[in-house]
């Protein structure tokens, strides 16, 4: 069970890549804060400042300005794939998998995965965009 999310973003493959495994930009999008640059094979500690949480992500994969595949969680494994697209834009895709079909909640874990998947995405397209670094504290549960 997995689930898919994408938007296209009006920034190069790089840049967008960049946003995600450089600390001094993913603050302003996604995680407060990031323990170091993101390679293959390195355990990285992303904080949350806004909900007092962090957590460690284990990277699998890196292709430069293509691809990012890291595990979460106990089961979870995330692949982030960077698409350019016409007009200087780029379609980024993050599937989410391993999702347990006989756990009871499985419906609301899924809404809440895609949920998160979109107000991120989101979040990324205004930093990238526009310049805004702002958005990302403003899910509310």
């Amino acid at each position: 069970m997995k689930t898919i999310t994408k938007m296209q973003i009006k920034t190069t493959a790089h840049e967008a890549f960049e946003a995600f495994i450089d600390p001094k930009k993913i603050g302003n999008f996604w995680f407060s804060s990031s323990s170091e640059r993101w390679q293959e094979g390195k355990t990285i500690r992303l904080r949350y400042e806004e909900y007092n949480a962090e957590g460690e992500i284990q990277v699998i994969e890196l292709i430069q300005d293509q691809k990012i595949v890291f595990k979460w969680g106990k089961e979870h494994t995330v692949s982030i794939t960077f698409n350019p697209q016409e007009q200087n834009s780029t379609l980024v895709e993050v599937v989410e998998e391993g999702f347990v079909v006989s756990e009871e909640d499985l419906i609301a874990q899924l809404i809440d995965n895609k949920e998160g998947w979109v107000f991120m995405l989101t979040c990324l397209k205004g930093y990238l965009e526009f310049g805004i670094n702002e958005l990302r504290g403003g899910l509310v549960h």
